[in-house]
């Protein structure tokens, strides 16, 4: 039943947001993908709000959907196409919506996407794999770097004894009748 669906990997990562610390796609760039309207992609979201917990679909407060124009959004035609905050799909949410959009474009289009989400959740989980490596190296250095400073500060204390000895006590038995001299 797959349809044969081409999107290029890179044209879904570039319409994945990060919002509220959360990786999302927003309803316009998923209308497109799928094929319909975004109006027609809100109405059907709100037929089946239910489906929608905050953690699956939210909808830009008035200041995020300001800075997210002012970043992403060059064209002036493009800003006014974007009249309303839009919504934005969490994973989880563009799962649901191949539930509510049940056509074979969107169920197709949607495989790529959870596919995409997917392939990134596993680059950032390899790349904090590398971050702590990184950072056992870097302690072991640090903890090398103060077993060096130790060294050397014990290797200047000797240098100075050397330099300047103490008198030394005689060792040794006495004889009766001798003096020290």
């Amino acid at each position: 039943m797959e349809t044969n669906i081409t999107i290029p990997d890179e044209v879904i990562i570039n319409k994945i947001y990060l919002v509220r610390g959360q990786k999302v796609m927003i309803d316009r760039d998923l209308a497109v993908l799928y094929g319909v309207e975004t109006k027609r992609l809100k109405e059907a979201v709100r037929r089946n709000i239910a489906r929608f917990p905050e953690d699956f679909m939210f909808e830009m407060n008035r200041q995020e959907f300001d800075n997210w124009r002012s970043e992403h959004v060059d064209v002036q035609e493009d800003k006014q196409g974007l009249r309303y905050a839009p919504f934005c799909f969490t994973e989880q949410g563009v799962t649901m919506l191949s539930c509510t959009l049940n056509s074979p474009q969107a169920i197709a289009v949607n495989i790529r996407v959870i596919r995409v989400f997917t392939r990134i959740r596993q680059l950032l989980m390899d790349n904090t794999e590398i971050r702590l490596e990184i950072e056992k190296i870097k302690n072991k250095l640090d903890n090398q770097d103060k077993n060096m400073e130790i060294v050397f500060r014990y290797l200047d204390e000797l240098l100075e004894k050397k330099e300047n000895p103490e008198p030394r006590k005689v060792v040794g038995y006495r004889l009766k009748g001798k003096s020290e001299s």
